[in-house]
């Protein structure tokens, strides 16, 4: 396994760098001041996309970039340190087009799109001109395995007629947002994995009502996690992404990269957290000391660098082979990071609220976003224990089909080890 970055990824790498330094994080307050007025997106965005993508930083996430489209696809060993250099501020992937659900959605496009969906929804997507949504999650069925969706997604004639309810679906309130991807049930009698469909809409097709903006943790996102109900809603049959009953399989494709992402500027976060609890440790002194100079908050901070430093390696592991073996035979390494990442999060900003004391309740910091995102990520992707249980079955096969062929454990299990004399 070689984890060197290429020279190419080392150069994205100090571009991006200085391109937060020099111009995302100085609008920091400026976004978060139009967004508490009521200015979405606020126009802060728009202009710094502008500026990305003059300068070419643009649509780094996906390998297979086509060559009329604009950015530079990387690899994803490639773009990993790059994610988390973004994911330091959580609105920064923007700016440079990588941001989910569009990133998900363009890879997804790129692969099953027609020529004509293309055209319509991929181009724009690459352009950053527009944004999307997708729609998976139900709140009657435990969405985390996707054969398990209810969605009714019927044909009638030359049309497609969608009913149903999803939420926790982002985007649905930007009013950029111009077109969604549903799952849904085309075939409630076929094989468990192949009763499913995934059919693209406009997001201002009749019979779609946003009912409510559900806050995670008392954070309300601004470009909405919604309820959204859908009501007879019909949409050519030309609208169908890929085949009728491969949708399972769409959503296996897309949610991949999707969770490795997530990861990646998960790692950033804690990168955040932990450079402000230092930071917070050497000014502040308590009963005579500087915070740092006990020995429990020593330990932390030195436990946090430990920690995010084995969790970038195993992200990293996980980036080469979806690069050389691809995305389902890395399927225990994406769950493993799946599962691992995001409780580290709260872990390392829970301790960095504790150092900060009741400043980092408040949104004097940024540690409040950082410790519900890191939280509602643990369930967003899948519930750890899912993935959890996907690493042991992987285990369990293993080792069931080792039996009796490992000459060491087979020696240890069937003989008493008694250690040598001295």
């Amino acid at each position: 396994m070689d984890f060197a970055f290429s020279d190419r990824s080392i150069e994205m790498q100090d571009r991006v760098r200085r391109f937060m330094r020099d111009y995302v994080l100085p609008h920091e307050h400026a976004y978060h001041d139009d967004v508490s007025n009521g200015i979405f997106p606020p126009q802060v965005v728009e202009d710094l996309k502008a500026l990305a993508k003059d300068e070419g930083l643009w649509n780094f996430f996906l390998p297979a970039l086509p060559d009329d489209a604009p950015g530079t696809g990387l690899s994803n060993l490639e773009y990993a340190p790059l994610a988390e250099i973004m994911g330091r501020v959580y609105w920064a992937s923007e700016v440079f087009n990588c941001n989910a659900p569009d990133s998900g959605n363009m890879e997804l496009l790129n692969l099953f799109a027609t020529p004509e969906q293309r055209e319509r929804w991929l181009m724009p997507l690459f352009e950053g001109e527009i944004r999307s949504c997708f729609m998976m999650t139900e709140p009657d069925v435990a969405s985390s395995d996707a054969t398990n969706i209810q969605f009714n997604i019927r044909r009638d004639g030359d049309e497609y007629v969608l009913d149903g309810r999803k939420w926790f679906i982002t985007n649905a309130l930007d009013p950029r947002a111009k077109v969604g991807i549903v799952l849904g049930v085309t075939d409630p009698d076929g094989p468990p994995h192949k009763r499913h469909s995934q059919v693209m809409f406009p997001m201002d097709t009749p019979g779609i009502e946003i009912e409510r903006n559900i806050s995670y943790m008392n954070h309300l996102a601004p470009e909405g996690t919604c309820e959204v109900v859908f009501r007879g809603v019909r949409v050519p049959v030309e609208n169908l992404l890929g085949e009728e009953g491969a949708g399972f399989a769409l959503a296996q494709a897309r949610l991949g990269p999707g969770r490795i992402h997530h990861c990646m500027r998960s790692l950033g976060q804690c990168e955040v957290a932990l450079d402000l609890m230092c930071q917070r440790a050497l000014e502040r002194r308590a009963f005579g000391k500087y915070l740092h100079e006990y020995g429990n908050i020593g330990d932390w901070i030195a436990e946090a660098r430990i920690e995010i430093e084995q969790a970038r390696l195993l992200v990293l592991k996980t980036a080469w082979m979806i690069d050389q073996v691809g995305n389902r035979e890395a399927r225990r390494e994406i769950s493993m990071i799946t599962a691992l990442v995001p409780p580290l999060q709260t872990k390392i900003v829970n301790r960095a609220i504790q150092v900060f004391g009741a400043m980092g309740l408040s949104p004097d910091t940024p540690l409040p976003y950082l410790w519900s995102w890191g939280r509602a990520l643990q369930i967003l992707d899948g519930p750890d224990e899912v993935h959890l249980r996907a690493v042991a079955r992987y285990e369990i096969k293993r080792a069931g089909e080792e039996r009796g062929s490992n000459v060491i454990s087979e020696g240890y299990r069937q003989s008493r080890y008694v250690p040598p004399r001295e």
